[in-house]
C-alpha cells in the first residue's frame, strides 16, 4: 500500500515538474501575438480520434539503418509505397504515430480516464515527407518538416493541406459571462503533460460530431472549491482556512464566480475531440479545467 501511494506521488510530482519546466518560460508571456498559427503549430499539433488511421502504409527504414534507430530531416527515409501504388517524385506524405500515456494509471482529475477512452486514440504528428526517388514497391523520401524523430513503422498517408484559421482580435474578458454554448473539459495536454501556457496544445472532448469547426474559439475557465482533482488539496479552502479567516456560509463551487483562465483556437478535429492551441492565457491551464465554445 505504501509503495503504491509513493509511486502515485512520484508520478504526479514528475508530471508537475516536467510541465512547469516546459511551460515556465511560456507562462511569462501573456499573449501569442501572430495573426495565424505557424506551419509548425499547424502540422505538429496532433489529433485524437476514435476512428483508427489505416496503418498499411508506413516507414520501412532509412539510410545507415545498421546503427540508426530514428531518422531526421537530413536522412533518406524509405516507405513501403512505390510506383506500383502510383507514387510519383514530388509526392508528399504526412507521418503520424499512435501514442499512449505511459502514466495512464495516474489520473490527474476524476473523469480523465473515462473521457480519454471516449475521445479515442491520440495520433502525434511526426513530420512530412517528400518523395525523391521511386522504385516499384518502395520510395525514398526526405522530411521537409520534422516534429519529432521518425521511427520504423510510423504511419504515412498522403499529405492534405489543413485550413489555417485566423486569430481573432478580441481581448480576453476575465469576467465573461457563460456563452450558453457547449461545454467540455481540458482532458489532456500535448506530450501527456498536465499544464500548458500560451502557444501550448490541449485536447478537449468536443469535436466535429458536436458541431465544432476549425477556427472556433474555446474559453477556458475553472470553478473554485471543486474536488475533482486527484492531487492533494486542503478541503474547503475556497471559503475558509484555519488561521486565515472564514465566512459564515459554506460557499461551494456553484456559489462562487468562475475564474476565466484564457482561450484557444481549434486547429484540428476528431469526431469527439478538438486540438486547441492556447492563444491568450492569464495563468497556467490544467488538465481538468473547463472550456466552452465562445
Amino acid at each position: 500500500m505504501h509503495k503504491k501511494i509513493g509511486y502515485r506521488l512520484l508520478t504526479v510530482g514528475l508530471r508537475l515538474g516536467l510541465g512547469f519546466a516546459v511551460s515556465a518560460a511560456a507562462a511569462m508571456a501573456q499573449q501569442h501575438t501572430p495573426t495565424a498559427p505557424t506551419e509548425t503549430e499547424m502540422y505538429c499539433s496532433g489529433v485524437v480520434s476514435d476512428k483508427p488511421i489505416p496503418n498499411d502504409s508506413y516507414v520501412i527504414s532509412g539510410e545507415d539503418s545498421r546503427y540508426k534507430t530514428t531518422f531526421s530531416t537530413s536522412d533518406y527515409i524509405y516507405i513501403n509505397r512505390g510506383g506500383a501504388q502510383g507514387v510519383k517524385i514530388g509526392d508528399e506524405f504526412e507521418v503520424v504515430r499512435p501514442v499512449h500515456d505511459m502514466m495512464a494509471s495516474t489520473a490527474w482529475f476524476k473523469y480523465q480516464t473515462i473521457l480519454t477512452h471516449a475521445m479515442g486514440t491520440r495520433y502525434a504528428d511526426v513530420g512530412r515527407l517528400r518523395v525523391l526517388h521511386v522504385d516499384e514497391k518502395t520510395s525514398t523520401t526526405q522530411a521537409d518538416l520534422g516534429c519529432d524523430l521518425i521511427q520504423r513503422g510510423d504511419i504515412v498517408r498522403p499529405f492534405v493541406a489543413r485550413p489555417a484559421p485566423q486569430f481573432h482580435e478580441m481581448k480576453l474578458d476575465p469576467f465573461a459571462a457563460p456563452s450558453g454554448k457547449k461545454t467540455a473539459m481540458v482532458v489532456s495536454v500535448k506530450e501527456f503533460g498536465v499544464l500548458s501556457g500560451p502557444g501550448g496544445i490541449i485536447y478537449v472532448n468536443l469535436g466535429s460530431a458536436q458541431g465544432v469547426r476549425v477556427g472556433d474559439y474555446f474559453r477556458v475557465f475553472r470553478y473554485q472549491g471543486t474536488h475533482i482533482e486527484t492531487n492533494y488539496q486542503i478541503r474547503d479552502t475556497a471559503y475558509k482556512m484555519y488561521g486565515y479567516g472564514s465566512t459564515p456560509v459554506a460557499y461551494e463551487w456553484n456559489n462562487l464566480p468562475r475564474q476565466v483562465l484564457g482561450e484557444g483556437i481549434v486547429l484540428q478535429l476528431g469526431p469527439n475531440s478538438s486540438t486547441v492551441m492556447l492563444t491568450t492565457v492569464r495563468e497556467e491551464i490544467l488538465a481538468g479545467d473547463y472550456v466552452e465554445v465562445e
